[in-house]
């Protein structure tokens, strides 16, 4: 995958000149999420490495946990669900060299809304006609025709979009309708990048064309198969784990600081020198962590994130009104257009799981979950891909490897498993080190 990019910036960087490091040189990665556990562990191949996470876990989104639904117990993931070949060739090689197994997975989505009442499906006809009324709702086959309209000509708008331009401004020079928009558009890019639909409208048309032509979200044939681990993601984190000398969790780092030809990292207690540094943390955190020069601090301070609330539950009062239009990615509308979105992602379609009742994990929802169907409650956040992000993709080399700190993470793309994996090979490249199925998947 190609990480994003805008216009280059006005002045080209300086030449970075990187010192190479010896074998066994000490290098400190900071943030156990998939971007800085995949830096942790190429590096290890060369270095010794410790693995700094703030959480008691490592994994970041990558969370795999016991749900116990009736008198079955079973591993179901609450973050990171699904990849396919086509987007994800880094993370399908990683799974292929540690041996873990993968499943077909359902990639079906809704959208219900009760201003005004509607639910369709995009599973086939009768779903996206779940609702009989709507064969003669003028907005709904308006929304149909947009739908046909839009997918036809997105690489056309890509070609022609300049950096700048948001996608409220496309639909709106575009003629589409407010049906397409918040009937489809705005669920579909919502429940992508759990991000509420002002924020969608806000994003680059490029950020949005690029990543939906990539993977092929606008076509009806041709599109990849998705597959989930089985037995739940966390298998490739502990597989990946003892390669790595030192794994301190529960030990968030307070600062990390240049002193001479090294970085020093203090965390509660503990001072430890390092000949380097990759900070995989959320850009915000790496910030604050970091003394910063200026042209980090441009860069790091324009990436902003959603927080997200993920509860595991089994009340299916958060899944559409009608069974038939139940699907793997639910989009619940929220009561305003910056509210949280709400998706209900029903796990008995993602993944290969042994109970009959439904097993639902659902982002922000818009009403509690009855409190006896409660399985666990877990916080999130997601990178927000508005044109300073994108600005500060494209701002990233110049910063990378100044002074020995390096960064990485799914910010630095679209904000996926892929991209954070892709960025730590990116960092690992710069020492030397390239992944066991080579550098170009």
């Amino acid at each position: 995958m190609v990480t994003l990019t805008s216009t280059a910036p006005d002045a080209q960087p300086a030449p970075r000149t990187i010192a190479p490091l010896a074998p066994g040189s000490r290098i400190a990665v900071i943030g156990g999420g998939v971007a800085g556990l995949s830096a942790a562990w190429l590096l290890s191949e060369k270095f010794s490495v410790t693995l700094f996470e703030a959480q008691e876990r490592v994994g970041g989104h990558t969370n795999t946990v016991n749900a116990r639904v009736g008198d079955i117990t079973h591993p179901v993931d609450t973050g990171f669900l699904v990849h396919n070949d086509l987007t994800y060739p880094h993370l399908i090689r990683l799974f292929k060299h540690l041996s873990i197994p993968v499943h077909a997975s359902d990639m079906t989505f809704s959208v219900s809304l009760s201003q005004p009442d509607l639910e369709w499906a995009g599973t086939n006809l009768n779903t996206v006609f779940a609702q009989r009324r709507n064969l003669l709702r003028p907005a709904f086959l308006g929304m149909l025709r947009d739908i046909l309209r839009f997918n036809r000509h997105a690489a056309a708008y890509l070609a022609r979009s300049g950096p700048h331009a948001l996608l409220g401004d496309l639909l709106d020079a575009e003629g589409y309708g407010l049906a397409m928009r918040d009937w489809y558009l705005l669920p579909m890019a919502g429940a992508i990048w759990s991000t509420p639909p002002s924020m969608v409208l806000a994003q680059p048309a490029r950020t949005f064309l690029s990543f939906c032509l990539n993977h092929r979200l606008l076509q009806v044939a041709g599109r990849p198969q998705w597959k989930t681990v089985d037995g739940g993601a966390q298998r490739y984190v502990q597989a990946m784990l003892p390669r790595i000398e030192q794994v301190r969790v529960a030990s968030p780092v307070h600062t990390v600081k240049r002193v001479g030809g090294g970085v020093q990292v203090r965390t509660a207690g503990h001072v430890d020198d390092f000949d380097a540094v990759v900070l995989a943390c959320h850009a915000p955190t790496s910030l604050a962590m970091l003394d910063a020069t200026e042209a980090e601090r441009d860069v790091l301070s324009r990436v902003r994130y959603q927080p997200n609330l993920a509860v595991l539950h089994t009340d299916t009062a958060l899944l559409p009104r009608r069974r038939a239009v139940w699907s793997a990615w639910n989009y619940l509308a929220g009561p305003s257009p910056d509210a949280p979105m709400s998706v209900s992602y029903l796990l008995n379609h993602l993944q290969p799981l042994p109970f009959k009742q439904p097993v639902i994990v659902t982002l922000n929802p818009q009403q509690e979950p009855a409190p006896d169907t409660v399985l666990g409650r877990y916080d999130y956040e997601h990178p927000i891909l508005d044109a300073d992000a994108v600005l500060a993709q494209s701002r990233l080399p110049d910063i990378q490897g100044r002074a020995r700190v390096w960064f990485c993470g799914a910010w630095t793309g679209y904000g996926f498993h892929e991209d954070g994996l892709a960025s730590a090979i990116r960092v690992a490249a710069d020492f030397g080190v390239t992944p066991p199925w080579g550098a170009a998947p």
